[in-house]
């Protein structure tokens, strides 16, 4: 059998990825690759935050700002790219989106103002939706319930790599070049996944299961999925516990920097060692899932991440351990944020297997959307340790509520939790 015969059977038969760890393995760090590059685009630049206030003229609640603009641009772009992949396929947005990524990334290099960079890492935001949102609906395509779960647990391993080593990668780009040299590195990167996406991602979204591409069309199938009451409960999880994530990537430079006197340097290191906690509840949670379900485990994260907020809250409110009483809260919050991430979008794409491409879509909007919301909110309370904790805290009991009031996760049937796509 050809190479070209090869992907064609497996695209129309997902049980026989599921069945080849290596092709697994590729598809991990392939798609991993191309999620990479949102934890890249919005932490490389944390380190530079402070001295791109100083340089541009401008103040820190301005600068959070791009970051807000690039979760917009995530959001958004999610909302565009979803359904355009299920109706022309994944490969097509995700090449488009990824160029428009590379020209984003390479006009900031000579960006005159704060305004005009909001503007730009708004652009750059809506390329990074297409890594984002396909990576999810190729990961649907091909897995469905625990199996999807477990790839995406796989997936966030190779992610995880990036918020480890975005912050300190700049830090250290920062001994070297100005904050525009963090943008040069990301062209680049921009240009290696163009590359990889042609050579090595192959389709996995057959004609025969593509939908229209009508605006009506995909508007109906919003209010399909908008109409799935567990769905839309499992998105909402899912972007409050993001939300937790993105009070703590948006305040985190100034807390450390400013409130903790840390370097560039030192803030890169602490951020990525936050980070490794991260990594190690998703690789945990494949583990828990032979024993547990993923409503279960979504649970136990859930909860245990507004315990952690509400820890970190009480010891920055009344200065109590200094900075490792920051710390250790905010490792803990991270780690049980990582039993939560992956099986949220599993639960929730188990559900659509059709508009796989559309349900992505919205949970990611939702994801980034909140994030969005919530960059600035540190800024606006105060950029110190309480405004963060306040954040997460308000973020995670929210989820809780959701949780329980709308998700309901013990009503959950086994068909609602599918078996793995193989077995």
């Amino acid at each position: 059998m050809t190479d070209l015969q090869d992907r064609a059977a497996a695209a129309a038969h997902p049980s026989s990825v599921d069945s080849a760890p290596p092709r697994r393995a590729l598809l991990a760090l392939v798609l991993g690759a191309f999620v990479a590059v949102g934890p890249l685009t919005i932490d490389m630049y944390l380190p530079a935050l402070p001295t791109i206030a100083t340089e541009l003229g401008t103040t820190p609640a301005l600068v959070q700002l791009t970051l807000t603009g690039t979760l917009v641009g995530l959001a958004l772009g999610q909302l565009v790219l979803g359904p355009l992949s299920d109706a022309l396929g994944r490969r097509a947005p995700l090449l488009a989106g990824t160029a428009l990524y590379v020209v984003a990334s390479a006009l900031i290099l000579v960006a005159p103002g704060i305004e005009v960079l909001g503007v730009l890492r708004f652009l750059q935001g809506v390329g990074t939706a297409a890594g984002a949102v396909v990576a999810m609906a190729v990961v649907r395509d091909l897995f469905t319930g625990r199996a999807a779960a477990t790839m995406l647990s796989r997936l966030f391993l190779v992610l995880g790599a990036a918020p480890v080593l975005a912050p300190t990668l700049g830090g250290e780009l920062l001994r070297f070049t100005s904050w525009r040299g963090i943008f040069a590195v990301l062209t680049l990167y921009g240009l290696l996944l163009l590359a990889v996406g042609w050579y090595a991602l192959r389709e996995t979204l057959p004609p025969a299961r593509r939908s229209s591409a009508g605006v009506g069309e995909t508007l109906r199938t919003y209010r399909w999925l908008l109409r799935d009451r567990t769905l839309v409960g499992l998105v909402l999880v899912a972007g409050l516990t993001m939300a937790g994530l993105f009070s703590y990537v948006s305040g985190s430079s100034f807390v450390f920097q400013e409130q903790f006197g840390l370097d560039e340097q030192q803030f890169g290191l602490l951020f990525g060692a936050g980070a490794v906690w991260l990594i190690a509840a998703t690789q945990l949670n494949p583990v828990a899932l032979r024993r547990w379900s993923p409503a279960q485990v979504l649970v136990a994260g859930t909860v245990g991440g507004a315990v952690s907020g509400a820890v970190l809250l009480a010891l920055a409110a009344t200065g109590t351990g200094g900075l490792p009483g920051v710390v250790v809260p905010l490792w803990a919050m991270l780690f049980a944020s990582g039993l939560a991430l992956p099986n949220a979008p599993a639960l929730a794409l188990s559900r659509h297997g059709d508009n796989a491409g559309a349900a992505a879509a919205l949970l990611g909007a939702v994801q980034f959307g909140v994030g969005a919301a919530v960059s600035p909110v540190v800024g606006l309370l105060g950029n110190d340790a309480a405004a963060m904790g306040t954040v997460i805290l308000v973020a995670l009991l929210l989820a809780i509520t959701v949780l329980v009031t709308v998700v309901r996760p013990w009503q959950l049937t086994e068909a609602e939790e599918p078996v793995p796509a193989a077995v």
